[in-house]
Protein backbone atom coordinates (compact mmCIF):
# COMPACT_ATOMS: atom_id res chain seq x y z
CA UNK A 1 0.00 0.00 0.00
CA UNK A 2 1.46 3.33 -1.05
CA UNK A 3 1.76 6.25 1.32
CA UNK A 4 -0.88 8.35 -0.49
CA UNK A 5 -3.62 5.76 -0.01
CA UNK A 6 -5.81 5.86 3.08
CA UNK A 7 -7.10 2.64 4.53
CA UNK A 8 -10.87 2.23 4.64
CA UNK A 9 -10.68 2.42 8.43
CA UNK A 10 -8.76 5.72 8.34
CA UNK A 11 -11.27 7.33 5.99
CA UNK A 12 -14.26 6.03 7.96
CA UNK A 13 -12.75 7.21 11.26
CA UNK A 14 -12.47 10.73 9.84
CA UNK A 15 -16.10 10.56 8.70
CA UNK A 16 -17.54 9.29 11.97
CA UNK A 17 -15.59 11.90 13.93
CA UNK A 18 -17.45 14.59 11.96
CA UNK A 19 -20.92 13.15 12.48
CA UNK A 20 -23.34 15.20 14.60
CA UNK A 21 -26.62 13.67 15.88
CA UNK A 22 -29.71 15.00 14.15
CA UNK A 23 -31.74 15.50 17.34
CA UNK A 24 -34.93 13.80 18.47
CA UNK A 25 -38.64 13.82 17.70
CA UNK A 26 -41.60 12.03 19.30
CA UNK A 27 -43.82 10.07 16.93
CA UNK A 28 -46.66 7.56 16.91
CA UNK A 29 -45.68 3.97 16.23
CA UNK A 30 -47.00 4.22 12.68
CA UNK A 31 -44.98 7.36 12.04
CA UNK A 32 -41.78 5.89 13.49
CA UNK A 33 -41.50 2.92 11.12
CA UNK A 34 -37.94 2.56 9.86
CA UNK A 35 -36.53 5.14 12.27
CA UNK A 36 -34.10 4.75 15.16
CA UNK A 37 -34.87 4.90 18.88
CA UNK A 38 -32.91 7.47 20.82
CA UNK A 39 -34.42 6.51 24.17
CA UNK A 40 -35.35 3.02 25.37
CA UNK A 41 -38.96 1.88 25.29
CA UNK A 42 -40.32 0.67 28.65
CA UNK A 43 -43.37 -1.55 28.97
CA UNK A 44 -46.48 0.26 30.22
CA UNK A 45 -48.26 -3.01 31.01
CA UNK A 46 -47.34 -6.58 31.80
CA UNK A 47 -47.00 -8.89 28.79
CA UNK A 48 -49.22 -10.90 28.88
CA UNK A 49 -51.53 -8.45 30.65
CA UNK A 50 -53.27 -11.27 32.57
CA UNK A 51 -53.21 -15.06 32.91
CA UNK A 52 -54.84 -16.30 29.71
CA UNK A 53 -55.55 -19.51 27.90
CA UNK A 54 -53.08 -20.77 25.34
CA UNK A 55 -55.65 -23.18 23.84
CA UNK A 56 -59.29 -23.44 22.86
CA UNK A 57 -60.79 -25.83 25.42
CA UNK A 58 -61.81 -25.92 29.06
CA UNK A 59 -60.52 -24.23 32.19
CA UNK A 60 -60.44 -26.86 34.95
CA UNK A 61 -59.14 -27.66 38.40
CA UNK A 62 -56.10 -29.86 37.78
CA UNK A 63 -56.92 -32.11 40.74
CA UNK A 64 -60.20 -33.07 39.02
CA UNK A 65 -58.53 -34.33 35.82
CA UNK A 66 -55.05 -35.37 36.93
CA UNK A 67 -55.77 -39.06 36.31
CA UNK A 68 -57.97 -38.82 33.22
CA UNK A 69 -57.22 -41.32 30.46
CA UNK A 70 -59.03 -42.94 27.49
CA UNK A 71 -59.77 -45.94 29.72
CA UNK A 72 -60.86 -43.83 32.68
CA UNK A 73 -62.29 -40.52 31.36
CA UNK A 74 -63.38 -37.83 33.80
CA UNK A 75 -66.85 -36.30 33.47
CA UNK A 76 -67.19 -32.55 34.16
CA UNK A 77 -70.10 -30.13 33.99
CA UNK A 78 -69.60 -26.95 31.95
CA UNK A 79 -70.85 -24.00 34.01
CA UNK A 80 -69.77 -20.97 31.93
CA UNK A 81 -68.40 -19.85 28.59
CA UNK A 82 -65.50 -17.39 28.18
CA UNK A 83 -64.86 -15.91 24.71
CA UNK A 84 -61.79 -13.71 24.19
CA UNK A 85 -62.44 -10.24 25.57
CA UNK A 86 -64.73 -11.41 28.35
CA UNK A 87 -64.14 -9.89 31.78
CA UNK A 88 -66.04 -12.59 33.66
CA UNK A 89 -64.38 -14.64 36.40
CA UNK A 90 -66.78 -17.56 37.00
CA UNK A 91 -66.41 -19.79 40.05
CA UNK A 92 -65.46 -23.43 39.42
CA UNK A 93 -66.40 -26.06 41.97
CA UNK A 94 -65.20 -29.66 42.10
CA UNK A 95 -66.35 -31.53 39.00
CA UNK A 96 -66.95 -28.37 36.98
CA UNK A 97 -65.29 -26.72 33.98
CA UNK A 98 -65.57 -23.50 31.97
CA UNK A 99 -65.37 -23.45 28.19
CA UNK A 100 -62.61 -21.01 27.24
CA UNK A 101 -61.11 -19.66 24.03
CA UNK A 102 -57.47 -18.82 23.31
CA UNK A 103 -56.53 -15.49 24.87
CA UNK A 104 -59.43 -15.40 27.33
CA UNK A 105 -58.65 -14.63 30.98
CA UNK A 106 -58.27 -17.83 33.02
CA UNK A 107 -60.78 -18.06 35.90
CA UNK A 108 -59.16 -17.55 39.29
CA UNK A 109 -60.38 -21.00 40.40
CA UNK A 110 -58.78 -22.84 37.44
CA UNK A 111 -55.19 -24.01 37.28
CA UNK A 112 -55.06 -25.90 33.97
CA UNK A 113 -56.56 -25.90 30.46
CA UNK A 114 -57.81 -29.04 28.74
CA UNK A 115 -57.79 -28.58 24.93
CA UNK A 116 -60.89 -29.58 22.96
CA UNK A 117 -58.95 -32.41 21.32
CA UNK A 118 -58.37 -34.06 24.71
CA UNK A 119 -62.11 -34.50 25.26
CA UNK A 120 -64.46 -36.97 23.67
CA UNK A 121 -66.84 -34.44 22.10
CA UNK A 122 -64.49 -31.54 21.35
CA UNK A 123 -66.00 -28.24 20.29
CA UNK A 124 -69.11 -29.90 18.90
CA UNK A 125 -70.18 -31.08 22.35
CA UNK A 126 -68.78 -28.46 24.70
CA UNK A 127 -71.59 -26.70 26.55
CA UNK A 128 -73.07 -29.50 28.64
CA UNK A 129 -71.23 -32.36 30.23
CA UNK A 130 -67.77 -33.15 28.84
CA UNK A 131 -65.60 -36.21 29.06
CA UNK A 132 -61.87 -35.55 29.56
CA UNK A 133 -59.84 -38.40 28.00
CA UNK A 134 -56.30 -37.07 28.48
CA UNK A 135 -54.90 -35.40 31.60
CA UNK A 136 -52.96 -32.14 31.33
CA UNK A 137 -49.23 -32.67 31.80
CA UNK A 138 -49.22 -30.65 35.05
CA UNK A 139 -50.92 -27.83 36.92
CA UNK A 140 -50.55 -24.67 34.85
CA UNK A 141 -50.79 -26.54 31.54
CA UNK A 142 -51.65 -24.26 28.58
CA UNK A 143 -51.87 -21.15 30.79
CA UNK A 144 -49.90 -18.10 29.70
CA UNK A 145 -48.92 -16.37 32.93
CA UNK A 146 -49.18 -12.63 33.44
CA UNK A 147 -45.86 -10.90 32.86
CA UNK A 148 -44.01 -14.03 31.77
CA UNK A 149 -42.67 -12.14 28.72
CA UNK A 150 -42.22 -8.67 30.25
CA UNK A 151 -43.18 -6.84 33.42
CA UNK A 152 -44.42 -3.27 33.44
CA UNK A 153 -41.36 -1.00 33.47
CA UNK A 154 -39.06 -3.51 31.78
CA UNK A 155 -37.08 -2.38 28.72
CA UNK A 156 -38.84 -3.55 25.59
CA UNK A 157 -36.38 -2.00 23.11
CA UNK A 158 -33.04 -0.33 23.85
CA UNK A 159 -31.91 2.96 22.38
CA UNK A 160 -30.25 2.55 19.00
CA UNK A 161 -32.81 0.03 17.75
CA UNK A 162 -34.20 0.32 14.24
CA UNK A 163 -38.00 0.22 14.42
CA UNK A 164 -39.06 -2.48 11.99
CA UNK A 165 -42.42 -4.30 12.03
CA UNK A 166 -41.40 -6.74 14.78
CA UNK A 167 -40.07 -4.00 17.04
CA UNK A 168 -43.13 -1.79 16.54
CA UNK A 169 -45.39 -4.74 17.33
CA UNK A 170 -43.48 -5.43 20.55
CA UNK A 171 -43.87 -1.81 21.64
CA UNK A 172 -47.60 -1.90 20.91
CA UNK A 173 -48.02 -5.16 22.85
CA UNK A 174 -46.38 -3.47 25.83
CA UNK A 175 -48.97 -0.69 25.74
CA UNK A 176 -46.71 1.94 24.16
CA UNK A 177 -48.18 4.26 21.54
CA UNK A 178 -45.43 6.87 21.07
CA UNK A 179 -41.65 6.65 20.87
CA UNK A 180 -38.70 9.06 20.86
CA UNK A 181 -36.63 8.65 17.72
CA UNK A 182 -33.85 10.39 15.86
CA UNK A 183 -34.97 12.96 13.35
CA UNK A 184 -34.26 11.46 9.92
CA UNK A 185 -31.21 13.07 8.31
CA UNK A 186 -32.17 15.27 5.36
CA UNK A 187 -30.23 14.19 2.27
CA UNK A 188 -29.67 15.61 -1.21
CA UNK A 189 -28.34 13.36 -3.99
CA UNK A 190 -26.59 14.91 -7.00
CA UNK A 191 -25.33 12.95 -9.98
CA UNK A 192 -22.82 14.85 -12.10
CA UNK A 193 -21.83 14.40 -15.73
CA UNK A 194 -22.63 16.00 -19.07
CA UNK A 195 -22.96 12.53 -20.59
CA UNK A 196 -25.97 11.67 -18.40
CA UNK A 197 -29.56 11.76 -19.64
CA UNK A 198 -32.86 10.62 -18.14
CA UNK A 199 -33.62 6.90 -18.46
CA UNK A 200 -35.86 6.32 -21.46
CA UNK A 201 -34.55 9.32 -23.38
CA UNK A 202 -33.27 8.91 -26.95
CA UNK A 203 -29.51 8.48 -26.65
CA UNK A 204 -27.10 10.37 -28.83
CA UNK A 205 -23.46 9.45 -29.30
CA UNK A 206 -21.59 9.77 -26.00
CA UNK A 207 -24.69 9.78 -23.81
CA UNK A 208 -25.72 7.17 -21.22
CA UNK A 209 -28.82 6.72 -19.01
CA UNK A 210 -28.37 8.26 -15.57
CA UNK A 211 -28.82 5.60 -12.86
CA UNK A 212 -26.82 6.76 -9.85
CA UNK A 213 -29.51 9.05 -8.47
CA UNK A 214 -31.99 6.16 -8.53
CA UNK A 215 -29.46 3.90 -6.82
CA UNK A 216 -28.55 6.42 -4.14
CA UNK A 217 -32.14 7.48 -3.50
CA UNK A 218 -33.06 3.89 -2.64
CA UNK A 219 -29.97 3.36 -0.49
CA UNK A 220 -30.62 6.61 1.39
CA UNK A 221 -34.25 5.75 2.12
CA UNK A 222 -33.26 2.29 3.35
CA UNK A 223 -31.28 3.90 6.19
CA UNK A 224 -34.35 5.75 7.48
CA UNK A 225 -33.08 9.09 6.15
CA UNK A 226 -35.28 11.64 4.38
CA UNK A 227 -34.48 12.11 0.72
CA UNK A 228 -35.05 15.80 -0.02
CA UNK A 229 -34.01 15.68 -3.65
CA UNK A 230 -32.28 13.41 -6.17
CA UNK A 231 -31.15 15.19 -9.32
CA UNK A 232 -28.54 15.36 -12.04
CA UNK A 233 -26.34 18.21 -13.26
CA UNK A 234 -23.88 18.66 -16.09
CA UNK A 235 -20.18 19.33 -15.67
CA UNK A 236 -20.83 23.07 -15.68
CA UNK A 237 -19.33 24.44 -12.41
CA UNK A 238 -21.88 27.25 -12.16
CA UNK A 239 -24.78 24.79 -12.41
CA UNK A 240 -23.24 22.65 -9.69
CA UNK A 241 -22.60 25.68 -7.43
CA UNK A 242 -26.19 26.85 -7.80
CA UNK A 243 -27.53 23.45 -6.86
CA UNK A 244 -25.32 23.26 -3.75
CA UNK A 245 -26.42 26.74 -2.71
CA UNK A 246 -30.07 25.70 -2.84
CA UNK A 247 -29.61 22.86 -0.34
CA UNK A 248 -29.33 24.91 2.83
CA UNK A 249 -31.64 22.62 4.84
CA UNK A 250 -29.75 19.42 4.10
CA UNK A 251 -27.80 17.53 6.74
CA UNK A 252 -25.87 15.55 4.15
CA UNK A 253 -25.14 15.87 0.43
CA UNK A 254 -24.03 12.96 -1.75
CA UNK A 255 -22.51 13.54 -5.16
CA UNK A 256 -21.48 10.93 -7.71
CA UNK A 257 -18.83 11.59 -10.31
CA UNK A 258 -16.47 14.51 -10.63
CA UNK A 259 -13.91 13.49 -7.98
CA UNK A 260 -11.26 11.71 -10.03
CA UNK A 261 -8.20 12.92 -11.95
CA UNK A 262 -9.82 13.92 -15.23
CA UNK A 263 -10.05 17.34 -16.87
CA UNK A 264 -13.76 17.92 -16.19
CA UNK A 265 -14.19 16.81 -12.59
CA UNK A 266 -16.83 19.32 -11.55
CA UNK A 267 -16.96 18.40 -7.84
CA UNK A 268 -13.21 18.77 -7.53
CA UNK A 269 -13.21 21.99 -9.57
CA UNK A 270 -15.84 23.63 -7.39
CA UNK A 271 -14.93 22.28 -3.96
CA UNK A 272 -11.23 21.50 -4.29
CA UNK A 273 -10.30 25.14 -3.76
CA UNK A 274 -13.53 26.59 -2.42
CA UNK A 275 -13.42 30.06 -0.88
CA UNK A 276 -16.93 29.96 0.64
CA UNK A 277 -15.98 28.14 3.84
CA UNK A 278 -16.40 24.60 2.62
CA UNK A 279 -13.79 22.18 3.95
CA UNK A 280 -13.60 19.22 1.58
CA UNK A 281 -10.72 16.73 1.39
CA UNK A 282 -10.13 14.71 -1.78
CA UNK A 283 -8.47 11.43 -0.99
CA UNK A 284 -7.51 8.07 -2.43
CA UNK A 285 -8.67 5.05 -0.45
CA UNK A 286 -7.16 1.58 -0.70
CA UNK A 287 -10.30 -0.10 -2.01
CA UNK A 288 -11.61 -1.45 -5.30
CA UNK A 289 -13.89 -0.14 -6.60
CA UNK A 290 -14.14 3.33 -5.04
CA UNK A 291 -10.55 4.56 -4.84
CA UNK A 292 -11.24 8.33 -5.33
CA UNK A 293 -13.30 9.80 -2.48
CA UNK A 294 -14.18 13.26 -1.25
CA UNK A 295 -15.47 14.13 2.19
CA UNK A 296 -15.92 17.21 4.31
CA UNK A 297 -18.35 19.87 5.45
CA UNK A 298 -20.00 22.47 3.24
CA UNK A 299 -20.37 26.08 4.33
CA UNK A 300 -24.04 25.30 5.10
CA UNK A 301 -22.91 22.80 7.74
CA UNK A 302 -23.97 19.76 5.72
CA UNK A 303 -21.59 16.84 5.38
CA UNK A 304 -20.57 16.19 1.80
CA UNK A 305 -19.67 12.79 0.37
CA UNK A 306 -18.15 12.94 -3.09
CA UNK A 307 -18.34 9.43 -4.55
CA UNK A 308 -16.88 8.15 -7.81
CA UNK A 309 -19.17 8.01 -10.84
CA UNK A 310 -19.31 4.38 -11.87
CA UNK A 311 -22.41 2.66 -10.41
CA UNK A 312 -20.65 -0.21 -8.65
CA UNK A 313 -18.22 2.29 -7.13
CA UNK A 314 -21.18 4.34 -5.95
CA UNK A 315 -22.88 1.33 -4.34
CA UNK A 316 -19.70 0.12 -2.63
CA UNK A 317 -18.71 3.60 -1.45
CA UNK A 318 -22.16 4.13 0.03
CA UNK A 319 -21.92 0.86 1.97
CA UNK A 320 -18.42 1.59 3.22
CA UNK A 321 -18.81 5.24 4.20
CA UNK A 322 -22.19 6.94 3.70
CA UNK A 323 -24.44 4.30 5.26
CA UNK A 324 -22.43 4.15 8.54
CA UNK A 325 -22.50 7.95 8.73
CA UNK A 326 -26.27 8.16 8.21
CA UNK A 327 -26.84 5.47 10.85
CA UNK A 328 -24.45 7.18 13.28
CA UNK A 329 -26.33 10.48 12.84
CA UNK A 330 -29.42 8.63 14.06
CA UNK A 331 -27.67 6.89 16.97
CA UNK A 332 -28.04 3.41 15.51
CA UNK A 333 -26.40 0.77 17.72
CA UNK A 334 -25.08 -1.28 14.78
CA UNK A 335 -23.39 0.60 11.95
CA UNK A 336 -22.08 -2.28 9.88
CA UNK A 337 -23.73 -5.00 7.81
CA UNK A 338 -23.54 -8.60 9.03
CA UNK A 339 -20.63 -10.60 7.62
CA UNK A 340 -20.35 -14.37 7.19
CA UNK A 341 -17.54 -16.54 5.79
CA UNK A 342 -18.20 -18.77 2.82
CA UNK A 343 -16.04 -20.78 0.41
CA UNK A 344 -15.65 -19.30 -3.06
CA UNK A 345 -17.46 -21.20 -5.83
CA UNK A 346 -15.07 -19.80 -8.45
CA UNK A 347 -11.69 -18.13 -8.71
CA UNK A 348 -11.20 -14.44 -9.48
CA UNK A 349 -8.51 -11.77 -9.57
CA UNK A 350 -8.05 -9.14 -6.87
CA UNK A 351 -6.28 -5.75 -7.05
CA UNK A 352 -2.86 -5.52 -5.46
CA UNK A 353 -2.83 -3.39 -2.30
CA UNK A 354 -6.55 -2.58 -2.23
CA UNK A 355 -9.44 -4.21 -0.39
CA UNK A 356 -11.88 -5.59 -2.92
CA UNK A 357 -15.68 -5.38 -2.65
CA UNK A 358 -17.05 -7.75 -5.28
CA UNK A 359 -20.81 -7.85 -5.98
CA UNK A 360 -21.70 -11.45 -5.27
CA UNK A 361 -24.44 -14.05 -5.09
CA UNK A 362 -24.75 -16.88 -2.60
CA UNK A 363 -25.40 -20.41 -3.85
CA UNK A 364 -27.70 -22.16 -1.33
CA UNK A 365 -28.45 -25.24 -3.46
CA UNK A 366 -26.49 -27.43 -1.03
CA UNK A 367 -27.88 -26.65 2.46
CA UNK A 368 -24.77 -28.16 4.04
CA UNK A 369 -22.35 -25.99 2.10
CA UNK A 370 -23.28 -22.53 0.89
CA UNK A 371 -20.80 -20.90 -1.50
CA UNK A 372 -20.26 -17.42 -2.94
CA UNK A 373 -19.45 -16.34 -6.49
CA UNK A 374 -19.26 -13.10 -8.50
CA UNK A 375 -22.65 -11.67 -9.46
CA UNK A 376 -21.54 -11.22 -13.08
CA UNK A 377 -19.16 -12.99 -15.41
CA UNK A 378 -17.47 -9.63 -15.94
CA UNK A 379 -15.96 -9.76 -12.44
CA UNK A 380 -15.44 -6.60 -10.41
CA UNK A 381 -15.60 -3.87 -13.07
CA UNK A 382 -17.01 -0.69 -11.55
CA UNK A 383 -19.01 0.01 -14.72
CA UNK A 384 -21.04 -3.23 -14.58
CA UNK A 385 -24.25 -1.53 -13.46
CA UNK A 386 -26.67 -4.21 -14.63
CA UNK A 387 -24.88 -6.88 -12.61
CA UNK A 388 -25.83 -5.07 -9.40
CA UNK A 389 -29.36 -6.36 -9.92
CA UNK A 390 -28.17 -9.88 -9.11
CA UNK A 391 -25.99 -8.99 -6.12
CA UNK A 392 -27.18 -9.96 -2.64
CA UNK A 393 -23.81 -9.49 -0.96
CA UNK A 394 -20.29 -8.19 -1.39
CA UNK A 395 -17.35 -10.56 -1.22
CA UNK A 396 -14.78 -8.58 0.78
CA UNK A 397 -11.19 -9.59 0.03
CA UNK A 398 -8.27 -8.18 2.06
CA UNK A 399 -5.75 -5.89 0.37
CA UNK A 400 -2.93 -8.35 0.91
CA UNK A 401 -4.71 -11.15 -0.97
CA UNK A 402 -3.36 -11.58 -4.51
CA UNK A 403 -6.14 -13.82 -5.84
CA UNK A 404 -9.12 -15.85 -4.69
CA UNK A 405 -9.10 -19.53 -5.61
CA UNK A 406 -12.10 -21.83 -5.71
CA UNK A 407 -12.70 -23.15 -2.19
CA UNK A 408 -10.98 -20.25 -0.40
CA UNK A 409 -12.95 -18.86 2.56
CA UNK A 410 -14.15 -15.32 1.88
CA UNK A 411 -15.80 -12.67 4.05
CA UNK A 412 -19.28 -12.00 2.68
CA UNK A 413 -21.12 -8.77 3.60
CA UNK A 414 -24.86 -9.39 3.43
CA UNK A 415 -26.84 -6.55 1.87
Amino acid sequence: MTDDLLTIEQHLERILAAVVPTGTITLSLAGAAGLTLTEPVHARVDVPVFDNSGMDGFAVRFADVAHASPDAPVELRVVADLPAGSGDDPAIAAGEAVRIMTGSPVPSAADAIVPFEDTSGGLADSLGAISVRRAPRAAGAHIRRRGEDLRSGDVVLPAGTELGPLQLSAAAAAGVDRVIVARPPRVIVISTGSELVEPGAQLERGQIPESNSTLLAGLVRATGAELMRATCVSDDPDEFRALLASGTDADLVITSGGVSAGAYEVVKQVLGSSDDGAEIVFAKVAMQPGKPQAFGRLSTGALLFGLPGNPVSVAVSFEAFVRPALLAMQGRAQLQRPVIRLPAAASWRTPVGRRQYLPAVIDRSDPARWTVRPATSGGSGSHLAAGLAHAEAYAVVPAETEAVAEGDLVDVMLI
